[in-house]
């Protein structure tokens, strides 16, 4: 078959390797085998008096996030071979799936051996670990050597573009591996994302106008915020997976919207983990409805992702409390009703010690005056993307606070119930940032398809072309890792360690995708006018927030350690 001047295998046995799954399988052991070499070589610079130092750590930082970049490659081929098996095993491993799985064993194998991008100027390499020659030599497995020469090829990408196009009306490229309920979900959503969502999502950013209410509305209608609260708290109490594929098809419309319902997670999280019994009757229904609007008020202006160095602080006034501080990056700070509100209640601590949680109340504010409550003001932070909802800064003098509202009714316990969340949040961020890359796909695939030059569509050109099956083959990728945490949150095993992989990578797929999709759409791209500009600035929050990707691999490498 060719598509437009573009000549292509058609044959699969041209492009896609013999005994395929054999071979991942097979190379899985070896990757595992040198991860398991370089967390020995790592723990043995960063031990001292029988102890992993945090000192230590942050003087080998390169060998420690690097380990934890091995690790995450590591665990994608795990879950990219475990869902090629359950395809496999029902009759749905077929040639998109197989190309698929192909090229991200043959990319990332040969990343590992060759150099993984931890940003665009930092390649992480085995003896930067700490790896020799000697312990690199597990790599030179016949399985690893096949797929590195074989994998990735250029024939490969060619015919997987050309099965993309086959392929247009699917909702994502190759099978996803969730179950038939949950595919509805996602179906639901995306349909109410093309009709409500991505054609006006453009015009909200360029404007920089907060998403309409409507829309806010209409996903409560929907039970997009009581998605995974419990049903006796008037939830739906789905799964985190749901949470994922809702997530995903939302901010494939727009960021601002697939985000609306972060800030609801984070609250009922808190509320569900750490709140009273009175705490969890009274707000959580409140938040699965929407009649209560939250926003997440932690981060300050000298002490970004340092928490514990938080310096607002609560003062007792009889049984309420007064807060009095400044707060930074508070997304859809104004028209919400409640604050999650971190505060130093304990002034004799320097740490996380002394931190309390607070379920801080406001009155909603309008365009005239943003911030009508007694004792708070704030300001609009101008940003890139992500401007749906604005960033704001906060501050607070004398601030009251009901004594009812402390989450948990005791002081102390703030940032451990922050902590509880952090799994949570950052699947769902990982999420949001596939829905942000497929996005970037979507836009570029079409413009590749409909620009023409020297007489042929964009997509006849091999780079072109290639460009477009990496966006396809890295979103499945960080999809299997995002999945993955969110089966092990709902099994109730501990995953932060899992969520951290899929929120690291995850972020990363994303700025590829948009950055590779502008350079499709060439200087057009750079034009505000094109939707790929917006996907741009978008995408790079996701780097940053919910842990920026150097606190990402810092907690990952502390988690492996021990």
């Amino acid at each position: 078959m060719a598509h437009d001047g573009q000549a292509v295998p058609t044959n699969e046995s041209l492009v896609v390797l013999p005994d395929l799954l054999a071979l991942t399988a097979a190379a899985v052991a070896p990757a595992e085998a040198l991860l398991a070499r370089a967390l020995d070589v790592v723990r043995a610079q960063v031990t001292a008096d029988g102890r992993v130092s945090a000192r230590l750590i942050e003087e080998n930082q390169t060998a420690a996030h690097g380990l934890a970049w091995l690790a995450t490659y590591v665990e994608s081929l795990r879950q990219m071979q475990g869902w090629a098996a359950r395809l496999q095993s029902e009759g749905d491993f077929n040639e998109v799936e197989q190309l698929l799985l192909q090229i991200a064993f043959g990319e990332y194998l040969s990343q590992i051996s060759g150099g993984i991008p931890m940003s665009q100027g930092e390649i992480l390499r085995m003896q930067d670990i700490g790896l020799t020659p000697d312990d690199q030599r597990v790599l030179m497995d016949p399985a690893i050597s096949a797929l590195c020469h074989g994998g990735n090829t250029q024939a490969a990408r060619m015919r997987l573009v050309v099965l993309m196009q086959e392929q247009s009306a699917n909702i994502t490229v190759g099978a996803s591996g969730l179950d038939d309920e949950l595919e509805m979900i996602r179906e639901q959503f995306r349909r109410y994302a093309l009709e409500k969502v991505e054609p006006f999502a453009h015009d909200w950013h360029l404007k920089d106008e907060l998403i309409p209410m409507q829309v806010i509305e209409e996903l409560a209608e929907m039970g997009v915020f009581g998605l995974t609260i419990p049903e006796e708290y008037g939830g739906l109490g789905l799964s985190k997976a749901s949470m994922c594929v809702v997530s995903e098809e939302l901010s494939r419309g727009y960021i601002g919207v697939g985000s609306l319902g972060t800030r609801s997670e984070i609250a009922a999280e808190l509320i569900l983990a750490g709140g009273t019994e009175a705490q969890k009757q009274k707000w959580l229904p409140q938040l699965a409805s929407a009649e209560t609007l939250p926003t997440a008020v932690f981060t300050e202006p000298n002490t970004g992702s340092d928490l514990g160095a938080l310096r607002t602080r609560a003062v007792k006034d009889g049984d309420d409390y007064r807060i009095t501080g400044n707060k930074t990056w508070i997304t859809h700070a104004s028209r919400t009703h409640v604050m999650t509100l971190l505060a130093r209640t304990d002034p004799t601590t320097t740490d996380y010690r002394g931190l309390s949680m607070f379920l801080a109340e406001k009155t909603p504010g309008d365009d005239a005056n943003p911030f009508p409550t007694e004792g708070m003001t704030g300001g609009e932070i101008e940003v890139l993307g992500y401007r749906g909802m604005k960033e704001y800064e906060l501050g607070f003098d004398n601030f009251h606070v009901k004594g009812e509202n402390l989450l948990g009714g005791a002081e102390g316990k703030g940032f451990k119930q922050l902590m509880e969340t952090f799994e949570s949040a950052r699947i769902q961020t990982a999420a949001r940032a596939i829905g942000v890359a497929q996005s970037a796909l979507d836009v570029s695939m079409q413009y590749a398809e409909d620009r023409k030059q020297f007489g042929k569509s964009l997509i006849a050109f091999p780079r072109v072309a290639g460009k477009l099956a990496m966006m396809a083959v890295e979103l499945m990728v960080a999809r299997q890792l995002t999945y993955f945490s969110a089966r092990e949150k709902d099994a109730g095993r501990r995953c932060d360690l899992e969520a951290g992989m899929a929120k690291l990578l995850g972020a990363r797929v994303a700025w590829a995708a948009a950055d590779n999709g502008l350079q499709i759409h060439g200087g057009n791209g750079f034009a505000l006018e094109y939707k790929i500009s917006r996907i741009l600035c978008d995408a790079r929050i996701l780097n940053i927030f919910e842990g920026a990707a150097e606190i990402q691999a810092q907690v990952i490498a502390r988690r492996l350690l021990g």
